[in-house]
């Protein structure tokens, strides 16, 4: 029997219809047999951050059990960020879709191609206010919870669309 893993996924997108883009994306996710979606946030309108030429971004976060380790979902997310069309320019470059992991199973990790739990994600609001609403007592790190680090960061640069 394989050991399922509760993990914490960031969706992004600001080219090429990006709520549809997080929508698919989402279903492509739901989609693949090792993957049990369990929660989903609402989408976010969010201002860009580091590299600020270049559209708004519709963010989401989601919940999944899997039976995956934690490079093997790392690759499936890839994998669906190519099939999207995802091109790796520069950094904060606009994307038609970034799926980052934000925690896996709890686990810390310095690896360079998956740190866990993501290190920015407890800075960026686009990442915990829709974690917050779905998970509010979710533990990141050493950093406190979803709801904690949301309150904290605020809602600046950030809106809830409606469903």
């Amino acid at each position: 029997m394989n050991t399922r893993h509760t993990a914490i996924i960031a969706l992004g997108s600001n080219l090429q219809q990006p709520k549809q883009q997080i929508r698919a994306a989402l279903a492509a996710i739901a989609a693949h047999p090792q993957i049990e979606v369990e929660h989903i946030s609402s989408l976010y309108l969010s201002k860009p951050v580091g590299y600020d030429d270049q559209p708004d971004f519709i963010n989401a976060v989601c919940a999944v059990q899997t039976t995956l380790e934690d490079s093997e979902l790392l690759a499936e997310l890839n994998r669906i960020e190519a099939e999207f069309g995802r091109k790796r320019t520069f950094a904060n470059a606009p994307r038609t879709l970034d799926l980052d992991i934000i925690d896996y199973a709890h686990r810390q990790s310095s690896d360079p191609h998956l740190t866990l739990p993501h290190p920015r994600a407890h800075l960026r609001s686009f990442v915990m206010q829709p974690l917050a609403e779905i998970l509010p007592d979710f533990q990141l790190g050493k950093h406190g919870t979803a709801a904690e680090l949301a309150q904290h960061l605020g809602n600046e640069g950030i809106q809830r669309l409606p469903a």
